[in-house]
């Protein structure tokens, strides 16, 4: 168990009770569960009179371009059951949602979180002008917690790409964005650190639990923390440079009541930049992988001491385990292999590295710096795309459905429109003393997406169950009462 208390998955609801632990920093009220990127560098630093940087130049570059996210929802009326979803039709009550944007190009793409606008009817995005535009999603990235949304638009105003790479600890940035349902708001503050792992993307919601060995693989978590005011609505807004350039997009905050505390945490742009492109193109992401599996960053020292090492002697990513058919196999890095670099970068954690893989595509030849016994190697890797990646850990997760002790149906389409839902299989029988039973999970209830990936059929259950590269499964789903929830399942269990 975290110290800091529990971990929330859903975005912020206006009656949740306050508990010490990471937060989305969106918001949902009601009875709902929450061209070319070219990186550009306009803007200038000005120093004012009192020796501070000026920030009127930077926060007038980019405030325009940071919008308001708009999200409704179709949901059905608290406690009622989502298996009468199948019977007589019933009248949705309506929810709605809060969060930012920013506008990357002139002709409308627009960058937020995937948590800001997943499972929404209706997306409806403001500009600071009031101009009021009906928001397409082209698509979601689970894994780093981005969105993409499309508006018709022309000449509207747009942020310069900074370099995350660049940014340096105790740089001066400024957080931009629409909290608390407020019109457009700017703070200040510095960057606290980087490469910084949370988990909140892998962990589970109230009433979920995880073993915290096995979590932290599926998801790519390398934020850069800032102290500059964050609250719920900020989700999805720009993090910037003292010349305007955006750097993050801004995803969590650490807190005890889910309002700022000193800890906010964003999407480094580098990362954003490859995924919207991806999205943008494809529709999807297209990532490498390199097929390795290391310790979360919050049991790391506590595993390396398990195997007798000291902790301080680890100068990189220690290899807890290889994929066999994997990228890193062909290349010879093995089990206690402690990877120090990247094509010349150096990866000082796991976070670092994730980051860095995930910026490459499948075929991509990578030169990987690692020590072994003591000595100092290099290896060329050629990264594996999703099929080959699936195809190296089949198995590993080959009759969890059957541990599971349920047995599914896909939703039906009109289901699933009329209550604003993407995606879902059925619950249709749960077996005495299975998994589902022992956890309270109930015939009726619908899972959304396992590990992340959006699930539409038994066969897409199976593929994302057996395609697990983290040592856990992470269902999400919603209960026949309504209520959403994530319940993270170890492999070893």
């Amino acid at each position: 168990m975290r110290n800091t208390g529990s971990v929330f998955l859903a975005a912020l609801l206006a009656a949740m009770l306050a508990v010490a632990g990471f937060w989305f920093v969106s918001t949902r009220v009601g009875n709902g569960q929450e061209h070319p990127l070219v990186l550009s560098s306009n803007g200038a630093r000005t120093i004012s009179s009192s020796g501070y940087p000026d920030f009127v130049d930077a926060a007038s570059l980019v405030t325009p371009a940071v919008v308001h996210v708009k999200t409704t929802y179709a949901t059905t009326a608290s406690g009622r059951s989502y298996l009468d979803l199948f019977g007589l039709p019933q009248s949705p009550e309506p929810a709605t949602g809060s969060g930012s944007g920013v506008l990357l190009t002139p002709d409308g793409y627009i960058a937020t979180n995937n948590h800001v606008v997943d499972n929404a009817s209706g997306i409806e995005v403001v500009l600071p002008d009031k101009r009021s535009f009906e928001a397409k999603l082209i698509g979601v990235d689970p894994s780093t917690d981005l969105a993409l949304l499309k508006v018709d638009g022309q000449e509207l105003p747009y942020v310069a790409l900074g370099n995350s790479d660049s940014v340096q600890v105790g740089e001066w940035v400024l957080a931009v964005g629409y909290p608390l349902s407020l019109s457009s708001t700017v703070t200040a503050g510095i960057i606290s650190a980087k490469g910084r792992s949370i988990g909140i993307l892998n962990q589970p919601s109230q009433g979920g639990f995880a073993d915290p060995q096995q979590a932290g693989n599926t998801a790519i978590e390398s934020f850069l923390q800032t102290d500059a005011a964050i609250n719920p609505g900020n989700s999805g807004g720009a993090l910037i440079n003292a010349s305007g350039q955006l750097i993050g997009i801004n995803t969590a905050i650490a807190s005890q009541t889910g309002s700022y505390a000193g800890y906010g945490f964003a999407i480094p742009v580098n990362l954003m930049q490859k995924v919207v492109e991806d999205l943008r193109k494809h529709g999807q992401v297209k990532r490498g992988y390199l097929g390795v599996s290391f310790p979360a960053p919050a049991v790391e020292d506590q595993i390396l001491k398990e195997r007798g090492i000291d902790p301080a002697t680890v100068k990189g990513v220690y290899i807890m385990g290889v994929q066999p058919n994997s990228a890193a196999s062909a290349a010879g890095l093995e089990e206690g292999d402690i990877i120090q670099s990247i094509d010349g970068v150096d990866v000082g954690s796991s976070a670092g590295l994730s980051e860095r893989i995930a910026r490459h595509y499948p075929g991509d030849k990578l030169e990987v710096t690692y020590l072994r016994d003591g000595r100092s190697r290099s290896t060329s890797v050629v990264l594996n795309g999703d099929e080959e990646a699936v195809a190296g850990t089949e198995g590993e997760g080959a009759g969890l459905q059957a541990k599971l002790g349920a047995t599914f149906e896909p939703v039906p389409d009109q289901v699933k429109q009329r209550y604003g839902l993407r995606s879902g299989v059925y619950v249709a029988e749960v077996q005495r003393g299975g998994f589902f039973d022992t956890a309270g999970i109930p015939r009726g209830t619908i899972i959304t997406s396992v590990n992340g990936r959006r699930v539409n059929s038994v066969a897409d259950m199976d593929r994302a169950i057996n395609s697990s590269r983290s040592g856990s499964v992470r269902l999400n789903g919603i209960t026949p009462d309504g209520s959403s929830f994530v319940i993270s399942i170890p492999l070893s269990a």
